[in-house]
């Protein structure tokens, strides 16, 4: 028996056993169901807006990406110490395949699951596709992000139900690394980022309005051609202070949340002033401009047309043209994550076992 043809067998063993049962198949109609309700309400608020297919596959996409996140670790959680509590991983370990085999078979199989849900959501993302407007990259790119990451929330879930004994331990972890990546990383971006500030003081030339108006009264022209008061009139200088807070100090921790890597990753599409148009550019520009430190306030004149003023961009392709992209590295980092989880998992069921904590079993 070669290795691929093992791994495939494991798989093979767990998938029949999923489909076996009625909660699978309920949990599929559940997730069809839930789909189809959001898509009919995204299109009915989406009718009047401009490119409707990107706007309405961008929330197709994320809703199955938020359900499938739901779904996966109940999945996979519990696949290797669901085996050893029930008394069957043993049997497993004394056949001819090896523990990498066993690991990574229940986590094809987890993956596997999870793309069933994701393939459920299907009808709809042809439904979005047939609108017309979407870019072939925007589908392309958009899906396989999607299916990495399912594989990765099904790697963690296998991976920590390998390293860790008790089968609702394990799924309670998976759900609480889900929600690290999720949530968390939008908690620590905005409490760290708020509390790093950064404090000065700027300096407001304001005009001695008293003297415009009395010098108007007596026939002098006190304003300049734009309206304001001449700089003659500028005498009365006030300091302020300001605190701004450092959020392009912390952005990089929203690399890391899988709806960021996959607004990132697809290729934006704008409208003719060149916004976005879907909840993916949304997300990419908001993350964009998290990378850029805040401008300090550099003074005010009152009596200056240009006092005041801060170069920005003149678009949002233009903001996004021109910052980095971080894609790549959250996807790095959620792969390396699951092969150490996988590599745990294989060294904690590999037997003969070198050691075993009070009360154990390795299988």
């Amino acid at each position: 028996m070669t290795f691929w043809s093992g791994l495939w067998t494991v798989a093979a063993i767990e998938l029949r056993q999923r489909v076996r049962g009625v909660a699978w198949y309920v949990l599929l109609a559940i997730f069809f169901f839930l789909e189809l309700v959001v898509t009919l309400i995204a299109w009915l608020a989406l009718a009047s807006a401009d490119q409707v297919g990107d706007a309405l596959y961008a929330i197709v996409i994320y809703f199955t990406l938020l359900l499938a996140t739901l779904v996966t670790p109940a999945l996979a959680g519990n696949a290797i110490n669901g085996e050893r509590d029930a008394g069957t991983l043993a049997t497993m370990q004394v056949t001819l395949a090896s523990t990498a085999q066993i690991v990574l078979g229940k986590f094809l199989a987890a993956w596997l699951s999870a793309l069933a849900f994701v393939a459920a959501s299907a009808p709809f993302i042809i439904l979005t596709v047939a609108v017309g407007g979407l870019s072939v990259w925007t589908v392309v790119v958009s899906l396989a992000v999607l299916f990495v990451e399912m594989g990765v929330i099904a790697a963690f879930g296998v991976g920590l139900s390998g390293m860790l004994r008790r089968p609702l331990f394990s799924v309670v972890v998976t759900y609480l690394l889900v929600a690290l990546l999720s949530v968390g990383t939008l908690i620590a971006f905005t409490l760290i980022g708020s509390a790093i500030q950064e404090r000065g003081t700027y300096q407001a030339t304001n005009a001695d309005w008293e003297r415009v108006y009395r010098d108007y009264d007596a026939g002098i022209n006190p304003y300049q051609p734009s309206g304001q008061p001449k700089p003659e009139y500028c005498t009365i200088t006030n300091t302020y202070d300001y605190t701004m807070l450092r959020f392009d100090t912390v952005w990089w921790t929203l690399a890391a949340n899988p709806y960021v890597v996959l607004a990132d990753a697809v290729p934006t599409a704008y409208s003719r002033d060149d916004e976005p148009v879907s909840l993916f550019g949304f997300i990419k520009v908001g993350v964009r401009q998290a990378q850029l430190p805040p401008e300090p306030p550099s003074g005010w004149n009152e009596c200056d047309p240009a006092s005041g003023l801060v170069a920005g961009w003149d678009s949002s392709r233009q903001l996004i043209d021109s910052t980095l992209p971080s894609w790549f590295v959250g996807l790095a980092l959620h792969v390396a994550g699951a092969a150490a989880l996988l590599w745990g998992a294989i060294s904690a069921t590999r037997t003969p076992a070198r050691r075993l904590a009070p009360g154990s079993r390795i299988a």
